[in-house]
């Protein structure tokens, strides 16, 4: 299965510890020293949309082409037993411990539970569980993209699907130039960048889009498919150097040129290097690298626990035992961890073995 390749868990054991180390800002940071290593830690959410976007693409495409009939109701069921049980339990955590968030202000629970708080958040106040933005985008694309598919397949020409594309690319880079440079005049008393470009699901369509087409070559054109997986080595060095071109225009995040060009460049990147990860071909893809199976398959539990763990640590065990320096950062390793293994094997593991069991 494509899910289990060596080179796919790389790539999400890679994200979610980027993701992991970005947010080491919410208790001070990694000190001057390895700034560096978390300064970029953001894309680590982009890799995962570009994952996402090959892995269900691949999943529903296929049965498209097998001709079996498309059936969203199925795919939902599916979809929420993977999502909602952890995802839920955490929610609860946040709702009735304010204690364990790592900032104070929630939004309400609707706003989660309705996946709409990337378009509803008042970021400024309300800081805490932010991360599930993504949640929300990888929601959106999982209500629409089943309707699509089943519209487009065997029914749109695939120059006209490649037309489609490349006029949602472009229309992605027109709509954060004209919002950027609409909230950059009127400067409103808000964080305009997070609310209004960088959290709304129709900003953020490149990486999953990257994923999607990536499944759509390897379902509907196989011998071409083949052609570049042959070539993964090349295609992971130009992966690396487009990812490295755009990690370049983010250096001011917040610009207009990073977010006009960087987006559909840095999924263009990772799009590279998530082809070449499915090659068995290739250095990225070729061997299992101890303990990234195991990370990338509790990514999602870390992804939703890894801020109350670290707030833990920051708040109640640092000042009580004095630790600093390599201990501190092994002990906010160890109770992230600890607490995404709890929630992966007491709720996301069980939860899939009932919805199979069902």
């Amino acid at each position: 299965m494509a899910h289990r390749l060596p080179g796919l868990d790389l790539l999400r054991s890679i994200a979610i510890v980027w993701v992991m180390l970005f947010h080491s800002f919410l208790v001070g940071g990694l000190g001057p020293d390895w700034s560096w290593l978390s300064r970029f830690g953001w894309a680590g959410v982009d890799i995962f949309f570009v994952l996402s976007g090959f892995l269900i693409g691949s999943q529903l495409l296929r049965s498209l082409q097998r001709g079996e009939p498309l059936s969203p109701r199925h795919f939902y069921w599916r979809r929420a037993w993977r999502i909602l049980p952890a995802y839920l339990v955490v929610l609860a955590v946040y709702v009735a411990f304010p204690a364990l968030r790592e900032a104070p202000g929630l939004e309400a629970w609707w706003q989660f539970a309705t996946f709409t708080l990337n378009l509803l958040v008042d970021y400024t106040h309300h800081q805490a569980f932010s991360h599930a933005w993504s949640l929300c985008v990888e929601e959106h694309f999982y209500l629409l993209f089943p309707l699509l598919a089943g519209a487009l397949a065997g029914r749109v020409p695939a120059q006209r699907v490649a037309l489609l594309v490349a006029g949602v690319v472009l229309a992605g880079i027109a709509l954060r130039a004209a919002v950027w440079l609409h909230d950059d005049a009127l400067q409103p008393p808000r964080n305009w960048f997070v609310e209004d470009l960088y959290y709304p699901t129709w900003m953020r369509l490149d990486g999953l889009l990257a994923g999607v087409v990536l499944a759509a070559l390897s379902v509907y054109r196989p011998a071409l498919w083949a052609r570049l997986q042959a070539r993964a080595n090349l295609l992971a060095l130009a992966g690396l150097a487009t990812s490295a071109a755009a990690l370049w225009l983010f250096r001011d995040r917040t610009g207009l040129v990073a977010n006009v060009a960087g987006w559909p460049l840095l999924s263009a990147g990772f799009g590279l290097l998530v082809l070449a990860a499915t090659s068995r071909h290739g250095w990225l893809g070729r061997w299992s690298l101890p303990g990234a199976g195991w990370v990338a398959g509790m990514s999602y539990s870390l992804y939703l626990s890894h801020k109350l763990a670290m707030n833990a640590v920051h708040v109640w065990l640092a000042p009580a035992t004095g630790l600093s320096g390599i201990g501190l950062f092994a002990a906010y390793a160890i109770a992230i961890a600890a607490g995404g293994a709890t929630l992966h094997h007491v709720i996301e593991r069980p939860a899939l073995r009932l919805r199979d069991f069902l």
